[in-house]
């Protein structure tokens, strides 16, 4: 709901609860009142020494100025009184019983009052019921006057102080998220207290304190319910403060990688590199692990070659260092390395590791671009680079090399044209190196975003 929505719904709650209150109140000081008006006094003294006649007449007398009853008659015979006639309550006639008893003198009461059936076509119940809820109506208009100024009043200082915190807090440079999870917490405190002015002022304090604990039992029943999005969206304010990626950013998230698009409060967009939009729940987002690799533009690149053991290691270390020396995409700074990895069966295996600019260069062409250029000197300067050793089963008497032919006669020798061709730096195939991100967040841009809400994600500077 919109903030306009909340504050008529809280209205409209105050609405009821305020009359229904005060009407409340009243039936029970109606019923007060009536209760007090019934009640026998303790004891009604007549005289030091009360004779019957005194009884009588005191009794009659004060049962006929209540006008309660209908043709009174009292008889009293050595202290026991009789009472008869009619009236219209039950109440009535216990009353008329218990102010006997309390009576001086009385030794006992025999009540053969009777209580009258109400008319069934007698509508002043219903008019004096009438009568009783309009006043309590009317009574609650100053309360209700008075809660709707308070809360206009207290809505005002809840907006006021709102717009405050989110200044002060855009000043600190918070995220657009907690800028507005605080700044409405407060506004709701503020307003929460106009609230409970209202309430005490109307006697609702225990309604008050009821309608709040039953909210925050609400709370959590749905917080339960609704276990995975309440996960979302507080790892989405982790994430917003915590800022492991910015928009724009080249990362693997749980083995995906791709470039952030947007995170709102339910997932965290991805556009791979193949052009496709990935959604993953900021939950596993957040517990996953995070590889940036645009928050270091380094980029270091391995990979293994074997050579033979009759080659020299030193001679295929220089080699290849010339290479990264020569190339234009590898970095100086770290420097290349060329190290023995293992001594496997067949080959010797060099481990090649080369830090590229992974902002400017493409890592996938540099590595093209090397391993080509690393087997043309490899060639060229004659080191072997054999593969794998193979188990071979001859049969006897089979001659394996034919007399006078030399074992290296069948090798076929590099054409110069493609010596040549794999010599240069760059080829056709792979452009100029250059790393294609732009046109990937190209496509991003322009294709149709799958996930909606606000973007809680800082642009990458």
């Amino acid at each position: 709901m919109q903030k306009k929505d909340h504050f008529l719904f809280i209205l409209l709650l105050l609405l009821f609860l305020v009359p229904f209150s005060v009407f409340a109140q009243g039936q029970t000081q109606t019923e007060s009142t009536e209760a007090d008006e019934t009640a026998a006094p303790e004891r009604v003294d007549v005289a030091p020494l009360a004779q019957d006649s005194q009884i009588r007449d005191r009794l009659a007398g004060i049962l006929t100025a209540t006008e309660w009853f209908e043709n009174p008659q009292v008889e009293v015979n050595d202290g026991v009184v009789f009472l008869s006639g009619s009236t219209e309550t039950g109440d009535h006639k216990r009353w008329a019983g218990d102010l006997a008893r309390n009576t001086q003198d009385v030794t006992a009461v025999v009540n053969r009052i009777e209580v009258r059936d109400p008319d069934i076509w007698d509508y002043e119940p219903a008019f004096t019921g009438l009568q009783e809820l309009w006043r309590n109506i009317m009574s609650a208009v100053p309360f209700l006057i008075f809660g709707i100024v308070v809360l206009v009043i207290f809505w005002g200082i809840s907006m006021l102080v709102a717009k405050g915190a989110r200044a002060y807090l855009r000043n600190r440079q918070m995220n657009d998220l907690l800028q507005d999870i605080a700044a409405r917490g407060i506004a709701i405190a503020v307003f929460i207290l106009g609230i409970y002015i209202v309430f005490h002022v109307a006697d609702l304090t225990n309604v008050a304190l009821t309608i709040l604990g039953g909210t925050g039992l609400l709370g959590i029943v749905l917080g339960i319910a609704f276990r995975d999005i309440t996960e979302n969206f507080l790892a989405s304010i982790f994430l917003s403060v915590q800022n492991p990626f910015h928009a724009g950013d080249l990362v693997e998230i749980n083995d995906n990688m791709g470039f952030i698009q947007r995170l709102t409060i339910r997932a965290t967009l991805l556009m791979t590199l193949d052009g496709n939009h990935m959604q993953i729940p900021n939950s596993t987002v957040y517990k996953s692990s995070i590889l940036n690799f645009t928050s270091n533009p380094n980029q270091r690149i391995r990979f293994v070659i074997g050579i033979g053991y009759d080659a020299s290691v030193a001679t295929a270390q220089e080699l290849a260092a010339k290479v990264f020396d020569a190339h234009p995409a590898v970095l100086k700074d770290p420097e290349p390395w060329v190290l023995v990895d293992e001594l496997a069966s067949s080959t010797i295996n060099l481990k090649f590791y080369v830090w590229v600019d992974g902002s400017r260069h493409n890592i996938l062409k540099v590595k093209s671009s090397v391993l080509r250029q690393i087997k043309n000197a490899y060639l060229a300067e004659g080191v072997s680079m054999p593969d794998d050793s193979r188990e071979r089963i001859f049969l006897d008497e089979v001659t394996i090399q034919p007399p006078g032919k030399s074992a290296t006669s069948d090798k076929k020798k590099p054409v110069s044209g493609q010596v040549a061709e794999d010599s240069k730096v760059i080829t056709k195939t792979e452009g100029q190196l250059e790393s294609n991100d732009e046109d990937i967040l190209k496509q991003a841009r322009m294709s149709r975003s799958p996930e909606e809400g606000d973007d809680l994600l800082r642009p990458n500077k």
